[in-house]
């Protein structure tokens, strides 16, 4: 199903999503999805995913309910790196744009458990209102109800009858090495010192899916453990319907063998809110070999940022390098960069230009809105803590 060929106007309409402008409009807000066929509707929900489990459950979803519910979780834990603002926006709207809904779930509790911020909570909800002041600055399309901000520590309060008993049916059901493989979630290891607090986290992640009557897990490749707990866990109580988990790939950081992102390293991303001097400097110093494309974060940065972003890289270049040219696909600027038509020298500043672009109307949000700015303030005078 993933790889038939959609008509025309659904094509791009997918490639619309995630541009943005000045005027910040809603990326493919306006158009309505009763007109999409299912087909459509399944290649562009897919789309978000590295992986997808599973296929044939998304597609059943997707036929038989009209707005199936899509859980996304995060802890605010610092300042927001391009891949949990941009790459979750380009998302979002893909999902929202299918017919989804979106629950963004604010895990202000899940933080303080795991020892963000110093476990302050009100510097963690501090970090949130900042979040959600970028995404809205992005473009995310959350008019008409279709994305819920929802705050972990009010909803779980407001429902504390529903919540707890269903963490404690989870945790009792499991043992305790069973939990302990999935304690990646937090950005932690089984080998670490871990408080009890950090084991309680799994099964209360666990619950937040069938708490927010989520469909679709919509989280990084980092959380896939629990989300499979959450499948196994619908195994035990022969429910039927499964959560289906929509995992998207996870950015790397910039220097050699970074893995992924950290917020406690500077040099590791592009943050929603650095200045063009800042991007430009992070971009040049970046790891960017000659010829090679594993294991490149600048081409990732390109894959997974810019092209569905812009759905083109552009490379300016004097003549006698080549000249001036635009990539439409991947697979086009990976030819170039393997065959050296491509060179660091001109790819970076190219890449660094249209970050940059993208970047602009948060920069200016914060520059011109008391309440953001003051939020931004706020948040870099905070340590990170891990």
């Amino acid at each position: 199903m993933e790889d038939e060929t959609i008509n025309q106007t659904s094509s791009e309409a997918i490639q619309s999503l995630s541009i943005t402008s000045e005027s910040q409009a809603s990326p493919g807000a306006s158009n309505p999805t009763t007109l999409m066929t299912l087909e459509e509707k399944f290649k562009i929900v897919r789309s978000v995913g590295e992986e997808c489990v599973q296929e044939d459950e998304l597609w059943n979803l997707l036929d038989k309910k009209p707005q199936p519910v899509c859980y996304d979780g995060f802890e605010p834990s610092g300042r927001m790196h391009i891949a949990q603002g941009v790459m979750k926006t380009i998302n979002v709207n893909k999902l929202t744009f299918a017919g989804c809904k979106v629950k963004m779930w604010i895990a202000d509790w899940f933080a303080q458990l795991n020892n963000k911020m110093g476990g302050d909570l009100k510097k963690i909800q501090t970090v949130g209102r900042y979040l959600i002041e970028i995404w809205k600055a992005l473009g995310m399309d959350i008019e008409g109800g279709k994305v819920e901000f929802l705050w972990s520590s009010e909803e779980i309060n407001s429902r504390a009858d529903e919540y707890w008993p269903l963490v404690m049916d989870i945790a009792r059901r499991n043992k305790l090495p069973r939990i302990m493989r999935c304690v990646q979630i937090m950005g932690r290891s089984e080998q670490d010192e871990l408080t009890a607090a950090q084991i309680l986290y799994p099964c209360m992640q666990c619950a937040d899916i069938f708490f927010l009557k989520a469909d679709i897990c919509q989280l990084g490749m980092d959380q896939r453990k629990v989300n499979v707990l959450a499948r196994e866990y619908c195994d035990d109580i022969k429910r039927k319907n499964k959560p289906i988990i929509l995992s998207h790939h996870m950015l790397p950081g910039l220097q050699q063998g970074q893995e992924k992102m950290s917020k406690s390293d500077p040099s590791s991303a592009i943050f929603m809110e650095d200045e063009e001097a800042e991007v430009n400097v992070k971009i040049k110093k970046a790891y960017c070999p000659p010829m090679m494309v594993e294991g490149n974060p600048c081409l990732e940065y390109i894959n997974y940022v810019i092209l569905p972003w812009f759905n083109e890289f552009k490379v300016e270049r004097d003549a006698e390098h080549g000249g001036e040219k635009v990539f439409k696909s991947f697979d086009e600027v990976v030819a170039d960069y393997e065959s050296g038509d491509l060179h660091p020298g001109d790819l970076k500043p190219a890449l660094s230009k249209a970050l940059n672009k993208i970047l602009q109307p948060v920069r200016n949000h914060f520059n011109k809105d008391p309440n953001a700015r003051d939020l931004l303030k706020r948040v870099k005078g905070y340590r990170v803590t891990r």
